[in-house]
């Protein structure tokens, strides 16, 4: 049973949403936050696997409560899931710098939600390629001028091709098979890729491929 921290502020939200995840789809939501700072708190006290973050919040908005759960170390195994709408791709990019683990739309289907929910709690970063396309490219338009690349030093070639296909929107599965690799293999150089760049997951590791000019914006296949 995934256990999940609700965090939106308006109440109507929160109810439906509760609603249709406790209709199946094994989430359990263990509490609800109509602001960051709860958001936060209830992080800390229930340790859930995954928070479920609106980004519009009053009192501490969903990027800060989002940066606050990454930065504790004792919340390592919690993972932060945005929900949001395109109009908000801005405060997307923000989220995903401070440590979100993806993000699912307001307006998708109530299974995609669930899956969503499923995919960021087994782990792994909710960055669908029909949409990461998109965003990713956005997010490299928008970035600063690339970070010194002396941060992949200690990456292998190997490490550093798989972290350009994960930028691509690749999943572990066409990774291994661009790589003509075993998919076991596959996710083992991602793994090491990001325990070398200390990052939290999949999502900070292609941020950092477009920050460090590892990839660059038309480079998407």
């Amino acid at each position: 049973m995934i256990r999940l921290v609700l965090a939106d502020d308006q109440a109507l939200m929160r109810a439906g949403l509760r609603a249709l995840l406790q209709d199946g789809g094994g989430v359990d939501v263990v509490a609800e936050a109509g602001d960051g700072r709860v958001a936060v708190e209830k992080a800390t006290e229930l340790v859930p696997h995954v928070v479920l973050m609106d980004v519009r919040m009053p009192v501490m908005d969903g990027i800060e409560a989002t940066r606050r759960i990454a930065a504790d170390p004792r919340l390592d195994e919690v993972k932060v899931l945005i929900l949001t709408t395109f109009e908000l791709d801005e405060y997307v990019f923000d989220a995903l710098r401070a440590g979100a683990s993806g993000f699912v739309l307001k307006d998708n289907e109530p299974d995609d939600l669930i899956r969503a929910i499923q995919v960021v709690a087994a782990g792994d970063s909710m960055l669908a390629p029909s949409v990461t396309r998109r965003l990713v490219r956005e997010f490299a338009s928008r970035a600063k001028e690339a970070r010194p690349a002396e941060r992949l030093a200690g990456l292998t070639e190997r490490e550093r091709q798989v972290m350009v296909l994960a930028a691509q929107g690749l999943t572990n599965d066409e990774i291994a098979a661009r790589l003509f690799v075993s998919l076991a293999t596959a996710k083992t150089h991602i793994s090491r890729a990001m325990t070398k760049l200390h990052v939290r997951d999949r999502a900070q590791l292609v941020i950092m491929a477009y920050e460090t000019g590892l990839i660059r914006p038309g480079w998407m296949t």
